[in-house]
């Protein structure tokens, strides 16, 4: 079940610009879907043996950050220092996730955003 909408503004207004300033969480980078301004999302990404990665989008599939990345269809995640660049936004359900990730704090029909590392030229 998504969290309340309330709470999402008082993070996205308070408690993201902290963990952006600290450093230590992953940040996904995206464009603005109707705006074209540039966003940096502090998110927990879970890295999947294909090399794609899966996000929990805590206040639901409808939230801005997860809109703008399906529209824009690319975005950027920096993990640990390293910039990875990713490609084919889609929403799954945790329970088709294949291999299933026990550490997910999701239920099993929660949707997830997953996205695929960008194929070299």
């Amino acid at each position: 079940m998504p969290l309340p909408r309330w709470l999402a503004r008082i993070n996205r207004r308070y408690l993201n610009p902290a963990e952006l300033r600290r450093g230590v969480r992953p940040v996904l980078t995206h464009v603005g879907r109707t705006s074209g301004r540039t966003y940096r999302t502090p998110l927990d990404a879970h890295a999947l043996p294909d090399g794609g990665y899966l996000f929990v989008p805590l206040y639901g599939p409808r939230t801005d950050w997860v809109r703008n990345v399906l529209a824009a269809g690319t975005a950027t995640l920096t993990i640990d220092g390293a910039e990875v660049h990713l490609e084919s936004p889609r929403l799954v359900r945790k329970h088709d996730v294949q291999p299933p990730l026990a550490r997910l704090r999701a239920s099993g029909n929660a949707e997830l955003l997953r996205m695929d590392r960008t194929r070299e030229p």
